[in-house]
């Protein structure tokens, strides 16, 4: 089963993405993922993108998708594969379904995980993490027996910076305007499956699985 798994930061699509790998024996195929290691493997693609990311020039979609088809080569993607963070936009979207077709595959379904704007708001900025260990709380679903002190080590918590408000809402407005056109684009490819991402993680997970049997 080859899957496209879309969702804004705090939907929770990496914790569906991981059970989704046990359920369905695929692997998680993220871009930032097989970029490092493209470059780290000193493939032909990750040689292009290290000359790219060395001068802090973006990587283009071309070497992008090039190194998603080394990716999608290797034995353990026979079965399929779950590709997250990617495609972000239409035209990725109308390379990728080349590159696959080149390959002799297609994209199943479009998972795309829907949560209303200001649940996904609490979600992110309720988060703390310790200073000195690391581990994460979050104020209201999984608060701290005492407040802004980790349970482990007693350090004090802190909020990021990239789960503040303001810049959540700007982040969340970025993945609305390049996704809304991706989400167009694969309803009209009769391949997307949207999920509201509220209840449970056993809830939502069941959710889509649902969709995919459907």
């Amino acid at each position: 089963m080859n899957l496209i798994l879309l969702g804004p930061p705090g939907a929770g699509k990496g914790t569906q993405a991981k059970l989704l790998i046990k359920q369905y024996q695929i692997p998680q195929i993220s871009t930032g993922d097989i970029l490092r290691g493209a470059v780290k493997e000193m493939t032909p693609m990750g040689l292009k993108a290290k000359a790219y990311m060395d001068a802090g020039a973006l990587v283009p979609d071309g070497v992008v998708i090039g190194i998603i088809q080394e990716r999608l080569n290797q034995a353990d993607c026979d079965k399929g594969f779950i590709l997250d963070g990617f495609p972000r936009t239409v035209a990725q979207a109308d390379a990728l379904a080349k590159v696959l077709a080149d390959l002799g595959r297609s994209i199943d379904h479009v998972i795309s995980i829907v949560v209303d704007k200001e649940e996904l708001l609490e979600r992110i900025t309720g988060r703390r993490t310790c200073r000195n260990c690391g581990k994460g709380y979050h104020v209201t679903f999984d608060p701290p027996k005492n407040a802004g002190v980790c349970d482990d080590c007693s350090a004090e918590l802190y909020q990021r910076d990239d789960d503040r408000e303001d810049t959540m809402r700007k982040r969340l407005e970025v993945y609305e305007q390049q996704t809304s056109p991706l989400i167009a684009y694969y309803q009209r490819e009769l391949l997307l499956r949207s999920i509201q991402g509220v209840g449970s993680i056993e809830e939502i997970q069941q959710k889509i699985v649902s969709a995919l049997q459907g």
